[in-house]
Order: structure tokens, then C-alpha cells, then sequence
């Protein structure tokens, strides 16, 4: 368990060997590391090329070294070194929740994500989790970015940099992982190749990559129901012979494979223009969730006893694929008095899943229990197309003065669908008097739910720039927004219909119902430069960021509402939601010291979140929706340090500390009727206060002609709570810290790597699906299986090989 104290201890050490050491050991092997320096990284967040010490902006970039170095494979890696962001790995079924500055009011189980960051894979805004392959750097920009990034930058913005073709040389590289992850009966692997071929020497150029992962999971999914309909999911858990006959073990069923490509075609005809055009394809099959049981059951439930520390006691299998495709084109032309930028993008994202949906039909009260065979699964369609356009110029030039003008264009369309399926009632509502004058359903289709929806957004934005002295620079911003949605939904419950109400045995009957909402808007940012010296910088933001309302898709509730009758219906408060809103005070420095050998930067925030909006459950039939909370605030320090300490070792080090609470109460956050609400002061929940981590690397000259790196990470947290304030049956979620170490052998053509994840097999709960209500006073508590805990990997050993050919 994570304690403050070995927080305290663990930024006191590293401050002090950043801080001593400069004065002995760095004083002892200067002559040795004279000719050392840090990578200068080259970042363009701020739209224009130029170093991460020289942003007047909370930003962290990783390149493809650093990445390599600590085994940085996608972003919930990435969040582990970069001060200020909170990503809970939970597998690859669903997107991982990306929190920035506590920014958070949903609890930490499957899509807790409000969407308060946004991603992109260049210029182009992307909802998707990539592998880093052939991946120039990760970009970082933490607090609201509202203005030159947009909607859903609330938190910040997260960018992926795609290595782009070069013009003047032919290269293959091949590489390979294969590893081991305790608990795991199989090995894991990952293996690509990333090719670039000059069609015409310094103008015209290709490259190509394509990865494919393969990780076998850890939890097994140990109760699944042989024959849904017939096969009991909750047998004599004291017979053997009775949970064989009915149940089967479903070994490693969190496991994944995720093929990920790119092709980049990149002309450049002379020094005033250069167009690029991007193919990027990731296709993620799952087989499941990363969550586990134990301890998670009613103690009356005889699975309880018996379920292991990595076993899932879901009823069926749970395997979700999820395809996202972009086609970007990024054009620059170099007009003298500014760079003219155009970036087209046209994405799509398509999703397949199946998911376990007994429980919550049992918690709704509907008699289904009463069928001792009764289990039902979910199954989900997605499809999302997007449109982007934005085009910018950008000032060039010497003069006092610089300004950036800009449009943005985006237009997203989105379908859906839900099927859930009783598979054998029918039969059971038949064979029973009770049920008299039923007739079968013979696709067991007992809910079906469809939605669509349009998405327009449209924005002007600019900053200006004026360098007052040769000290002081100013920029101002701004951001004019407008967006319109327009929703359909429909719904319809055959099962019932057909049972009970004399609809035919295959009859659908739907009627969509739309709806439409509109905003409109402006944002702004101040900032202020001073550079103190030539190595230390210090600068003032106000910025901020915003989020988009909408429509919540649902069907309004009849008025009065039918007794004893299934539905699923939005009340009037429950069928629209508000944009959100935050504004962020930032002071912060960077500083450069020992001729580039050391790098302090820190920053102190506070930021404001009004109309926060939050996720919940219908009162009527417990359907998903948005709605909006009050106000909110966080507040902390950022601080993040790299050194050299001599020609052998380098160190690095972040640690953030956020205070995340609501400012208002919320009284409607858990319940319809206000009852049980949260309030003023309460700890918003998905993030640690305290988070740290550290690396430190040890290269040396081996074998006359080779490098052996030596690289050992670490990462803590204190603990998290599970809803805001520990409401609503929330729980605390203990703090815990992960080592890494890894030993490189570089030749001129080739590395091999050996590591370690997880070095002592720490086991940890990152996050909570639902809560103890579900085992303690929902219906049917003693045979429940939702509420579960998400845990993170087990050790896993690995060696990679990294080979590039002379072509």
C-alpha cells in the first residue's frame, strides 16, 4: 500500500540527489560528462516548432527513445510519466479513462471517461487508444486548451506524432517482442516491420508500417453458462459434478489482439510547400474485461468462497472488436509573411461487442429471476463517421508582433444499437400458468435500442503575440464556437410484447423520436513570457476549455408513466444536458541548468469547472445519460526534472499533488430525487492526490562496439475514491507503486532488450465497476456478479529485438 510518507521520502530523494549531486558528483565527473547535454525535444503543440523548455505551457513530450526506454507501449503508459494525468488502464474492451487535474465527477468503472481530453493523431482529432508504433513523440498538453484545439479539450489535449517519410534514404526495420505474463497460460507477442523508400529523391517519399500484438490475457472467466436458457448460472455451488454439467472456465478471456498500420505518402516538391497524405488503421479485437471477482460477492453467494484473485464470474463471454480508420491530408505552404496550413481528415470508428446483462435484468424487479435457468446477454453495434477540416495561417518573421487565424470544420454522424436477448423464457413463461396466453419468441429478443445522431461543430479562432521587451512576451486568444446536434431514438420491448400483449412472435415495432439542441459560444486565453535569464523562464496563463452539450438520445417517458408494465424512458430533466465549462489559473517556470545538463520545471494551477456534466442511469428502466452537476475545482502543483548526473548515469522525476473537490452541492448526482446527493467539499473520485514517478538509466560501452542501457522505472500513487465523496457506496481504492527495469544491448544495426513489467508482481485495484449496493440491497444481491474490481497486470517478462537493414 502507498503511503504519503513514502511519497515524501521517495520527492525528497530525488530533489536532493537533483539538487546535491550538482555540487559532488556532478562537480567530480565533470570532465567525463562536459560533452553531455539533454535532448532538446521539438514540440509544435503551441502551433508554431520550438522546445519543450521554451513553451510558456504546461507540456510533457515523450520521444520514440524515451518510449522505448521505460517500454511505453500506449497511453495508460504514458500517463504514468507525465505529471497532472490519470489514465486507469482497463484493457482493451474499453477506452481507459484519461483524467486530467482530477477533472472528474463519473465514478472509475467502464465509460467513466467524460471526454474532458481530447486526442489526435497529428492535426487530425481521433477518439482512439493507439499502439505507439513508428511514433515520432507523444504530446501532453495539460490544463484547458480551448482555443486553438477546441471542443473537448476541457482537461487538456493529447497528441500522437506519426514519424514522417523521409526524403533522402531507403530503411527497413523489423522488430519483435515475445513475453510472459504470470498467470497467463500462453505467450505474448508483438512483431512489425516499418519500411521507407524516396520515390523521387528529396521530393517525393513513402513509408509504410504494420503492427500486430497479440496478448494472450491473465483472468479467466471461470462460471460461463454452457447453454444459455437451459444451463443453470447459479447451481449447487458444494456439487462438482452440477457446476461442470452447467458452467465451463474460460481460460485468459481478457486478452487481445490489436493490428495496427499506417501508409504515409509525403511530397515536398521545394522549400515553400509539403503535403502529406496519412492512411492509419487499427483493428482491436478483445475477448473480455480485466475484472475480477473476488471479494466482489454476496457472502451468501457460493461463488464467493471459491473465486480466485484473478477469475471473472461473468455468465458469458464478453468480446468487443473495434475498428478506427483515418485518411488525413496536411497541407503547408511557406507564404512569405506566414505559413498557410490545411488539414483534412475523414475517420470512422465501427465497434462490435457482447456483454453480460443478467444482473442489472434482475435489479430492475421484473420477475426474471424467477426462471432458474435465466441469464441474458447484450449485444452492441457502433458506427461513428467524421469530418474534419481546419485551416490556419501562421505568422513568420521577425517583427514585435505574431498571430496565429484560424477555422475549424467538424461533423461527426453516429449510429447505434442494443439488443439484449433472454435466451429459454419464453419457453418458461409458457410452460407456466401463471404467465397464461403466452406464446414463444423465438429470437428471444427482449430489448432492442436504436440511436443516431449528427454532430456540427464550427469555430473562428486566433491568438496575437507581442513581444513587449526582450524579456517580456504577451499572447492573447480567442475562440468563437457554434455547434448544432440533432438525435433520433427508438426503442421497443418484442419479449414482452410478445408474451403478454398478443404481438406477433417476430413482430418489431419502433418509432423513432428526435430531438435537437444548439450552442454557441467564445473562449479565451491570456498568457505572459518573462524570460529571466537565459535558463530560466517563467510565465502566467489564464485559459479556457469547454465541452459540447447535447441531446441524450432517449425516448420521453408517457405521461403517466404504465404500471407494471417494462419500459425505458427519459423524464423531462433526463432527455437534454448543457456545454461545461472550465477556466484555469496557471503559474509556472522551466529552467535549464549545468549547460544543459539539468532540466527543473514546475507549475502551480487552479482551475475552475462549472455545469460539470456527469453520467448516470434513468430512473426509469436504468438507461445511460448525461446530465450536469454543479461546480467544481482543482487545484495542485505539477513539477517535473531531468538530469545528467555523470557520462553514465541520467535520472528523471515527476510528482503532481491535485485537490479535486466539488464547490456546490450536487444533490441530483446519484438520484432523481435528490436524495443521497453529493456536496460542497466533497473529493472528486478517478484520481490520486499524490502521484509520482522516476527513472534512471545507466549506459556503459561493452564488448569495444556496443551500448548497454540499464533502465529502471518507478510509478506511485496514493489512493482513489471510487464516487465523489465516498457517496453513494463508494470506496477507497489504496495507493500502490510499479517498478520496471530493463537492460538494452545496442550494436550499429541491431538491439536486443531484456525487461521486467511489474517487477514484484504487485497486485492492485485501479478501478471499480458499480458498487457494493449490487451484493448488499439490490434485487437478487446474493447471486449479483457486476459490481468487480478492474486490477492491473501481473509480472510480466519479455525480450525484444529491434533489426534495421542498410538498403
Amino acid at each position: 500500500m502507498f503511503k504519503p510518507s513514502l511519497l515524501t521520502l521517495a520527492i525528497s530523494s530525488a530533489v536532493s540527489s537533483v539538487f546535491l549531486l550538482p555540487n559532488a558528483a556532478l562537480a567530480q565527473e565533470e570532465v567525463a560528462a562536459k560533452n553531455k547535454s539533454l535532448e532538446v525535444i521539438e514540440v509544435t503543440a503551441t502551433r508554431r516548432s520550438g522546445s519543450v523548455q521554451n513553451a510558456p505551457l504546461n507540456i510533457t513530450a515523450l520521444d520514440a527513445d524515451i518510449m522505448k526506454d521505460q517500454n511505453i507501449n500506449e497511453l495508460a503508459d504514458v500517463a504514468r510519466w507525465v505529471p497532472g494525468l490519470t489514465i486507469t488502464d482497463q484493457g482493451g474492451r474499453s477506452g481507459s479513462p484519461i483524467i486530467v487535474r482530477g477533472l472528474n465527477t463519473n465514478s472509475s468503472g467502464p465509460s467513466s471517461d467524460g471526454g474532458t481530453v481530447s486526442t489526435y493523431i497529428n492535426e487530425i482529432p481521433v477518439s482512439v487508444d493507439m499502439r505507439l508504433v513508428d511514433i515520432e513523440r507523444v504530446e501532453v498538453l495539460i490544463g484547458p486548451q480551448g482555443t486553438l484545439y477546441g471542443a473537448g479539450t476541457l482537461g487538456g489535449a493529447i497528441r500522437y506524432m506519426l514519424k514522417q517519410p523521409e526524403l533522402d534514404f531507403t530503411s527497413l526495420e523489423v522488430y519483435g517482442d515475445l513475453f510472459q505474463t504470470k498467470e497467463s497460460d500462453s505467450l505474448g507477442g508483438e512483431g512489425g516491420f516499418i519500411f521507407n523508400l524516396p520515390i523521387i529523391e528529396d521530393k517525393l517519399a513513402v513509408r509504410a508500417s504494420l503492427n500486430v500484438y497479440e496478448d494472450p490475457g491473465f483472468i479467466d472467466y471461470g462460471y460461463v453458462v454452457r447453454e444459455p436458457g437451459v444451463s443453470l448460472p447459479d447451481p449447487d455451488w458444494s456439487d462438482s459434478s452440477a457446476v461442470n454439467n452447467n458452467l465451463k472456465n474460460v481460460k485468459d478471456a481478457n486478452g487481445e489482439t490489436t493490428t495496427t498500420g499506417r501508409i504515409s505518402v509525403r511530397f515536398k516538391p521545394n522549400e515553400s510547400f509539403e503535403g502529406t497524405l496519412n492512411y492509419f488503421y487499427q483493428n482491436q479485437d478483445s475477448e473480455g474485461r480485466s475484472i475480477v471477482h473476488y471479494n466482489s460477492l454476496n457472502a451468501n453467494n457460493g461463488l464467493s468462497d471459491v473465486i480466485g484473485k484473478y477469475e471473472s464470474a461473468y455468465r458469458f463471454e464478453e468480446p468487443r472488436e473495434k475498428k478506427d480508420q483515418l485518411l488525413s491530408l496536411e497541407l503547408k505552404a511557406d507564404l512569405g509573411f506566414a505559413e498557410l496550413v490545411s488539414a483534412t481528415g475523414i475517420s470512422s470508428f465501427d465497434a462490435d461487442g457482447q456483454r453480460d446483462q443478467t444482473d442489472l435484468l434482475i435489479r430492475l424487479d421484473y420477475g426474471y429471476e424467477e426462471f432458474p435457468s435465466f441469464s441474458t446477454f447484450t449485444r452492441e453495434i457502433d458506427e461513428e463517421d467524421t469530418f474534419t477540416q481546419e485551416i490556419r495561417l501562421v505568422s513568420q518573421g521577425d517583427s514585435d508582433f505574431n498571430w496565429i487565424v484560424g477555422g475549424f470544420y467538424n461533423k461527426t454522424e453516429t449510429e447505434a444499437s442494443s439488443r439484449e436477448f433472454t435466451p429459454g423464457f419464453d419457453q418458461f413463461a409458457v410452460d407456466n400458468e401463471e404467465f397464461g396466453g403466452a406464446q414463444l419468441r423465438p429470437d428471444s429478443l427482449e430489448y432492442l435500442e436504436l440511436t443516431k445522431s449528427t454532430v456540427t461543430e464550427s469555430a473562428l479562432f486566433g491568438e496575437v503575440g507581442y513581444q513587449v521587451t526582450d524579456k517580456l512576451d504577451v499572447t492573447i486568444g480567442a475562440r468563437f464556437y457554434k455547434y448544432d446536434i440533432e438525435s433520433q431514438a427508438a426503442f421497443d420491448f418484442p419479449l414482452a410484447n410478445t408474451l403478454y400483449s398478443g404481438a406477433g412472435p417476430d413482430d418489431i415495432t419502433v418509432a423513432y423520436e428526435k430531438d435537437e439542441a444548439d450552442d454557441n459560444g467564445n473562449l479565451f486565453k491570456f498568457n505572459a513570457k518573462y524570460q529571466f535569464t537565459d535558463s530560466v523562464m517563467g510565465y502566467v496563463t489564464v485559459s479556457e476549455g469547454f465541452r459540447i452539450g447535447g441531446s441524450n438520445g432517449l425516448v420521453s417517458c408517457p405521461d403517466p408513466i404504465p404500471e407494471d408494465q417494462q419500459t425505458g424512458c427519459g423524464k423531462p430533466d433526463e432527455l437534454l444536458y448543457e456545454a461545461d465549462t472550465t477556466t484555469n489559473y496557471e503559474l509556472g517556470f522551466k529552467s535549464t541548468w549545468f549547460r544543459s545538463q539539468l532540466h527543473f520545471n514546475a507549475a502551480l494551477f487552479n482551475v475552475d469547472w462549472d455545469d460539470a456534466q456527469i453520467t448516470g442511469a434513468t430512473d426509469i428502466g436504468q438507461l445511460t445519460y448525461i446530465s450536469n452537476a454543479g461546480s467544481a475545482n482543482a487545484k495542485g502543483v505539477e513539477i517535473s526534472t531531468r538530469a545528467i548526473l555523470s557520462d553514465s548515469f541520467s535520472v528523471y522525476a515527476t510528482y503532481a499533488y491535485t485537490k479535486a473537490e466539488l464547490t456546490s452541492d450536487a444533490p441530483f448526482l446519484f438520484n432523481a430525487d435528490g436524495t443521497g446527493g453529493a456536496e460542497d467539499g466533497d473529493r472528486l473520485p478517478g484520481s490520486p492526490e499524490n502521484q509520482f514517478s522516476m527513472g534512471v538509466n545507466y549506459q556503459t560501452d561493452v564488448f569495444n562496439d556496443k551500448t548497454l542501457d540499464i533502465n529502471y522505472g518507478l510509478t506511485a500513487q496514493s489512493d482513489v475514491l471510487s464516487r465523489v465523496g465516498l457517496r453513494d457506496n463508494g470506496e477507497i481504492l489504496p495507493g500502490y507503486s510499479l517498478s520496471n527495469i530493463s537492460a538494452k544491448l545496442t550494436a550499429d544495426a541491431w538491439s536486443t532488450t531484456l525487461y521486467v513489467d511489474n517487477l514484484f508482481n504487485k497486485y492492485a485495484v485501479t478501478s471499480v465497476r458499480r458498487s457494493d449496493e449490487d451484493i448488499t440491497s439490490a434485487n437478487g444481491a446474493d447471486i449479483q456478479r457486476n459490481y468487480g474490481h478492474y486490477i492491473n497486470r501481473p509480472l510480466t517478462v519479455g525480450v525484444k529485438f529491434n533489426y534495421k537493414f542498410e538498403i
